[in-house]
């Protein structure tokens, strides 16, 4: 069964940076990669994703102070967030998507103070 672990969030002051990783075992049919994020009292929306065939998403919100990659060989998927702002608080969320269906990881808590 597809699995996966984020890790890296944590507490930053407003305009710091963080990693966060996520690694994604039995899944070698994955064509979509993402991050999402649920901030308290909101839904969860769109922070980035891409595709196996190079596409690549970014929420309007975070265009220019976050990118997002993936080693293959590692499995693993990756989300620099630099500039952080207080707004972007929230517990972020790994995705992967196979022909079946789309899979998520726990969460991970980043909260950014001002």
């Amino acid at each position: 069964q597809v699995h996966l672990v984020e890790s890296g969030g944590g507490l930053v002051q407003a305009g710091g940076s963080l990693r966060l990783s996520c690694v994604v075992s039995r899944s070698p049919f994955s064509v979509k990669w993402g991050w999402y994020r649920r901030a308290p009292g909101k839904e969860r929306e769109l922070v980035a994703t891409f595709t196996s065939a190079g596409i690549t998403q970014y929420a309007d919100s975070v265009k220019g102070r976050f990118t997002t990659s993936r080693d293959s060989a590692k499995n693993t998927v990756y989300l620099q967030m630099n500039s952080l702002k207080p707004e972007d608080t929230a517990i972020y969320y790994c995705s992967t998507t196979d022909v079946r269906a789309i899979y998520w990881g726990q969460g991970t808590q980043v909260t950014v103070s001002s």
